[in-house]
């Protein structure tokens, strides 16, 4: 048979003759599917989009034959299996409309490729991800997979006896990819789908991650200097610089006891204790009962983890269990002096078993499968939202981290937090404080060596809670998620109190599934030494160096990395000899004007009467989300409504508003990936553009000053180039560019013409648009 060629250009149709053109367009497409589903798979309909006044359809066998496209292997990848003729969906709907390609799994990823794919241009590039492309899925970041047999969504498990028509991926990162395989040879779909099955689903062996694969390959590479000045807490001299900065080495010691894990195993090789205690306490019960410091305050106040007793049937062994902790407990509680207040987090906190199955739910309302359910679920969101207690477990974090400061800053008490193992919940409210009352750790340098100390070292099972070995579906927590979670609450009330931004926090996020770097996947100091060779008695051997997250050189270009730096914030001032001469910075906000005027909170008392009046108007429902506050002790409650009512000092403390409208939902990071959701040239990118775009006039007047004094000094502030046309982004970037492939165009051709140029764009209220069926 003759190639068949069609082509179809319509020109952009006027409003009277719109409904005409539309039922014809239809009919032709209808047809030409009809033609396409009885021809042979080499023979594809390929439509695109090309302007909104043209639209072309091609079908010619030698046209649609697949162009090689080079898949780029990272050293030591290998590529398992692949299919071709694959249709990957663009957005699930009813046109179905997507671009042709293969299908390819590898031991790092899962990815698409595909010659259809919009070429970026230099400006866009440097915006993206250099290890993870846009169409890539780490094995790590498959969450779910699900099969679609005779229009059925089934999940997938195992062998199959059947193999389905679609396949439907689910990430948890909440990206969800629709590939059709209907065209694709019967083998390849075997191959293809049983590899995937099997490689992101089996349980593995720590030493068949990828993370080795690519250690070892890449490590004769040039690397970059690996810590990027975070502190990484590895050596003795990391705890005794940590113990100068907050004035801890009054009270505190850095110990070496546990050098080459030979007390615990749970342990780090280094850590701090208390200075009245014996070595000889600490190897006692293999590290259990024994207080690990974790930060000093200004005043004194110290705060303490640690990991509970195991538990004994034997009289005589509680009973020296119970000598042994009055000892312990004297060595840091002596009254008058030193008061200690123990926080049971295993008791009188959250679950494990809480924060998992709130998240389960949650995520649930971001892992949408098309348009249609986009919609459909609209018009229940509030009620899925409260019913998943998301939200509410976030606010229960922020109020204990709040009660807690107030135990150290206002009463000048030392907290001892208490878990099992020491390595879930007391990582996460011990870290929160820090961020709270330390300006240190709200820098960038300062948040990763806080992450490091508390997380890494402190021995958080990352390999566990990420589920990364598929070994354990009920031991998979995202704990380090509701951290910073909990994190962005503080940087989106409080934005110039933090040097990093919101983008940062989520490819943070985004790291925890990327095995190319040792900072997420081990559970302990120990188990990463020791599968790293560090503890080989083979000196030949030399021991195998991973990269750490905190280079972000390896994922981003500079211009990219902008995007993690707040343009907002300031630096602490410092303070001129005269001025440091007999005092002692302390968190008095008292002692400083506020970098800007920030909205004062109601004053106390006024949100109890609002609170009565809307509970009397809007019943229970509402009540379970404002008054909150109303829980709260007396102590509690003035310390925080004295905070709010005062001017805030970016360097100084720094509360979060707890009431349930202030908890909201991360936008940047749940809703991304949902073309419905996005803002066409506005979101937190257009505020961002702007803002870079002064400080570079600031630049430019700076310099000219400095010229005529011929002083080299100038502001270090540079404004990617994409940033200054927001009307091409979205409030998706730069995880998404604005969205090209669209089961309908973002606005038809009068659409534009009504609302005129790009530059009158922004400065329009919203307004509703009627899209129609174009």
């Amino acid at each position: 048979m003759l190639p068949v060629c069609i082509l179809i250009c319509w020109s952009s149709p006027e409003n009277g003759r719109r409904k005409e053109i539309k039922k014809h367009r239809y009919s032709s497409v209808q047809q030409l599917q009809q033609f396409h589903l009885l021809s042979p798979p080499a023979r594809r309909v390929h439509t695109h989009l090309w302007k909104p006044s043209y639209w072309e359809i091609h079908t010619n066998e030698k046209e649609v034959t697949e162009k090689e496209v080079t898949l780029h292997l990272l050293p030591g990848e290998q590529l398992l299996c692949e299919a071709s003729t694959v249709l990957k969906y663009v957005q699930e709907d009813s046109c179905q409309r997507g671009v042709y390609g293969r299908l390819v799994c590898t031991d790092f990823k899962i990815a698409f490729l595909s010659d259809d794919d919009c070429a970026l241009d230099n400006g866009e590039s440097q915006f993206k991800n250099k290890v993870i492309g846009e169409n890539d899925i780490t094995l790590h970041c498959v969450d779910q997979i699900y099969g679609v047999f005779d229009e059925k969504k089934k999940a997938l498990f195992g062998q199959l006896k059947k193999y389905p028509e679609k396949l439907i991926i689910h990430c948890k990162d909440l990206r969800v990819f629709h590939f059709c395989l209907r065209y694709t040879k019967e083998e390849e779909v075997k191959r293809i789908v049983s590899g995937i099955i099997h490689h992101t689903q089996a349980p593995k062996l720590l030493k068949r991650l990828f993370l080795f694969s690519y250690a070892t390959a890449a490590q004769n590479s040039t690397a970059t200097d690996p810590k990027n000045h975070t502190v990484m807490f590895d050596t003795l001299k990391d705890w005794c610089w940590e113990l100068e900065r907050t004035k801890g080495n009054v009270k505190y010691k850095a110990v070496s006891v546990n050098e080459g894990y030979r007390i615990c195993e749970r342990l780090p090789a280094f850590f701090v204790v208390p200075t009245p205690l014996l070595e000889e306490d600490v190897l006692r019960f293999q590290g259990h009962g024994i207080p690990i410091w974790c930060w000093s305050c200004h005043n004194g106040s110290a705060l303490l983890k640690m990991s509970a007793l195991p538990k004994e049937q034997d009289d005589s062994i509680l009973q020296m269990q119970k000598s042994f902790l009055d000892g312990i407990y004297k060595t840091i509680h002596r009254p008058p002096y030193e008061i200690v207040r123990t926080e049971d987090l295993s008791s009188n906190f959250l679950s494990l078993q809480e924060i998992q199955t709130a998240y389960s739910k949650f995520k649930q309302l971001f892992l949408i499968d098309n348009s249609t359910e986009f919609w459909d679920t609209d018009i229940k969101w509030f009620s899925l939202l409260e019913s998943s207690s998301w939200l509410d477990i976030i606010r229960r974090c922020l109020k204990r981290a709040i009660e807690i400061t107030e135990y150290m800053e206002a009463q000048n008490m030392n907290i001892l937090l208490l878990e099992e193992n020491a390595s879930d919940l007391c990582c996460l409210l011990s870290s929160l404080v820090q961020v709270m009352m330390d300006p240190h750790c709200r820098t960038r340098t300062g948040f990763q060596s806080l992450v490091q100390k508390e997380w890494v070292m402190g021995g958080h099972c990352f390999l566990d809670r990420c589920n990364h070995l598929r070994q354990s579906d009920r031991e998979e927590v995202p704990v380090f998620l509701l951290f910073l979670d909990c994190v962005w609450q503080l940087v989106h009330q409080h934005p110039p109190a933090f040097e990093f931004t919101e983008t940062y926090l989520t490819v943070l996020s985004d790291s925890l599934y990327i095995p190319i770097f040792s900072t997420f996947f081990f559970n302990s100091p120990h188990q990463k030494d020791t599968n790293m060779g560090r503890e080989s008695l083979d000196t030949q051997s030399k021991p195998l160096n991973l990269l750490t997250v905190w280079d972000w050189s390896v994922q981003f270009e500079p211009k990219a990395q902008t995007l993690l730096r707040n343009p907002l914030y300031v630096e602490k001032p410092k303070l001129d000899k005269g001025q440091r001469k007999g005092m002692r910075f302390k968190h008095q906000r008292q002692l400083s004007l506020p970098l800007t005027q920030s909205k004062s909170s109601p004053k106390r008392g006024f949100f109890r009467e609002e609170t009565d009046h809307l509970i009397k108007n809007l019943g229970k429902r509402i009540s379970k989300l404002i008054n909150s506050s109303d829980e709260l002790q007396d102590n509690f409650r003035e310390f925080y409504d004295s905070w709010h009512s005062k001017p805030t000092d970016y360097h100084g403390l720094l509360l979060p508003h707890i009431e349930g409208p202030e908890i909201k939902v991360w936008a940047q990071r749940y809703l991304r990936w949902i073309p419905e959701a996005q803002i066409v040239g506005g979101g937190r990118v257009a505020t961002m553009g702007k803002l870079l775009e002064m400080m570079e006039e600031v630049q430019s007047l700076q310099e000219k000053i400095d010229e005529r004094h011929l002083s080299p000094v100038s502001l270090q502030a540079e404004a990617p180039c994409l940033l200054r046309n927001s009307v091409r982004l979205s409030s998706l970037f730069p995880f998404a560019l604005l969205q090209r492939h669209s089961s309908k165009p973002v606005l038809p051709t009068s659409g534009w013409k009504a609302l005129g140029d790009d530059e009158d764009l922004a400065k329009r209220e919203d307004e509703f648009v009627d899209l129609g069926d174009v």
